[in-house]
């Protein structure tokens, strides 16, 4: 297989009606570390939200499960991609974002930012800052904003942008307007700090967090708070990532799907999971009749009880476990 290959494939496709396609190829052949960094550094810009951060703090979510929470988000998103809109899997996932989410009052003006950052994020990352070991074209960025066209109808968001040049402009407008400190927004990001920490062997740890800073923008430190990032830092970060970049065009093509749920950095379902039975289930969100669960002190939420990921379901709803990196999907860091 030759190295562009992929690429010269999704051309071949729609970006409209292959969207859903294109944009699993980019995510699980061509770019799948970087569009998963790009996008945990997309959920974490919400944090800055006052609306957003808060929130999150209160559900208790990210600082008392941050584990659970990063599992949960990656793996429902997961399915989505994998299985598509569709009756199934991909369904279920979709369903139960949707009853997590409508069991809070969220403004349809946050829904539409958190949507925007899944568009733009990844663009930035792999064309803006060079971090991509190739540029995403026109062709590509025009599917996977129609992608999450598509998923952002399906949550029910109004007024949703119709295209990439749109959603960048939206992105940026939100933050200049909205992005400000609370405590709340610090404890999240400070726990989801940790967590990134915690991927890494105990001697990289204390690089992990100063490494991170220091990429983070200007208006992201500012309301966290944080102390400015050192020069020095910033500069080794950036050289560091556009330096793989250069080193991953020279592997071969990825032939075998690496996904999110094949993830070394999600831990809590090691064997397997049923999307009805992950996640939070918020006062007022209906619980599946057989799943035990606990309550989160102080929330009224409850969360599913060890042991119940999978369930009597799992006839219907075959557990898929976290599949072991292999030869061909190698594991973190060395993944490209």
């Amino acid at each position: 297989m030759k190295r562009f290959e992929w690429r010269d494939r999704i051309h071949a496709l729609d970006a409209e009606a292959d969207c859903e396609r294109i944009v699993t190829i980019l995510g699980s052949h061509e770019f799948p570390w970087d569009i998963e960094q790009a996008l945990g550094l997309a959920l974490y810009r919400t944090y800055a939200v006052p609306s957003i951060g808060e929130l999150l703090a209160r559900t208790k979510e990210f600082t008392s499960r941050t584990q659970h929470r990063y599992d949960d988000t990656a793996l429902i998103l997961n399915d989505i991609l994998e299985h598509g809109f569709g009756p199934g899997r991909g369904r279920d996932a979709l369903r139960r974002m949707n009853q997590m989410h409508r069991s809070y009052d969220i403004g349809n003006d946050d829904y539409r930012y958190v949507l925007s950052t899944f568009v733009v994020m990844p663009v930035r990352w792999i064309n803006d800052l060079g971090y991509g070991w190739r540029r995403l074209t026109e062709h590509e960025i025009a599917a996977s904003t129609n992608y999450y066209r598509k998923l952002g109808r399906h949550m029910g968001i109004k007024d949703i942008p119709e295209t990439y040049a749109a959603f960048d402009e939206l992105f940026d407008a939100y933050e200049r307007e909205h992005f400000a400190y609370t405590d709340g927004g610090r404890a999240v990001s400070d726990a989801t700090l940790a967590l990134m920490a915690d991927f890494y062997p105990a001697w990289q740890r204390p690089l992990i967090r100063p490494f991170t800073q220091a990429l983070l923008d200007d208006r992201l430190v500012r309301a966290f708070d944080y102390p400015e990032p050192s020069r020095a830092w910033r500069v080794l970060a950036r050289t560091a990532l556009r330096l793989r970049a250069r080193a991953v065009r020279l592997m071969p093509p990825r032939e075998e799907p690496r996904l999110a749920r094949q993830s070394p950095n999600i831990r809590s379902y090691p064997d397997g999971y049923d999307p009805n039975r992950i996640g939070t289930f918020p006062q007022g969100c209906p619980v599946p009749h057989d799943l035990a669960t606990v309550e989160v002190p102080g929330t009224g939420a409850h969360v599913p009880a060890p042991g119940q990921a999978i369930g009597p379901a799992a006839g219907r709803h075959a557990p898929v476990p976290r599949t072991e990196p292999t030869a061909a999907q190698p594991a973190e860091p060395s993944e490209r």
